[in-house]
């Protein structure tokens, strides 16, 4: 396996443990608060549901919903800039920097920290514009 696909591979892979953490942030609050917006959960756990989801599991809810908007798009150029052999060097730089990205923009979201979040989403966009870049000049 070359150097360019373990780098890949680890950083899809960390991508989808943030992905994960986010669920289980959600879950932690929910069970925390003993708070559920779902009829057959709330009547689980005997409470009545609620209409509203709690603000943290809100603010997690769109950080996800980000992450489903940007993710994707990487596990597809990353994926073809290792495929095609397209400078591996900027390719791993991107890569890691798209996942560095990410990381900060899901705490920076769920803090509400901006200017921060902004940047970090700036970032990873950059990193996934850089990766089509490259991708794009191995074709021609």
């Amino acid at each position: 396996m070359n150097d360019p696909l373990k780098l890949y591979a680890l950083c899809v892979l960390v991508l989808c443990v943030k992905m994960f953490a986010i669920s289980c942030y959600q879950g932690y609050f929910r069970l925390r608060a003993r708070v559920f917006t779902n009829v057959e959960d709330a009547a689980f756990f005997r409470r009545a549901a609620h209409s509203t989801e709690l603000p943290q599991v809100g603010r997690a809810s769109k950080a996800w919903v980000n992450d489903l908007e940007n993710i994707p798009l990487f596990f597809v150029l990353g994926g073809l800039g290792v495929a095609l052999a397209a400078a591996p060097v900027a390719t791993a730089w991107l890569s890691g920097g798209f996942t560095l990205a990410r990381l900060v923009h899901t705490v920076t979201y769920l803090a509400g920290w901006q200017p921060w979040r902004t940047l970090a989403y700036g970032m990873g966009t950059v990193c996934l514009l850089g990766l089509g870049g490259v991708t794009m000049l191995r074709l021609i």
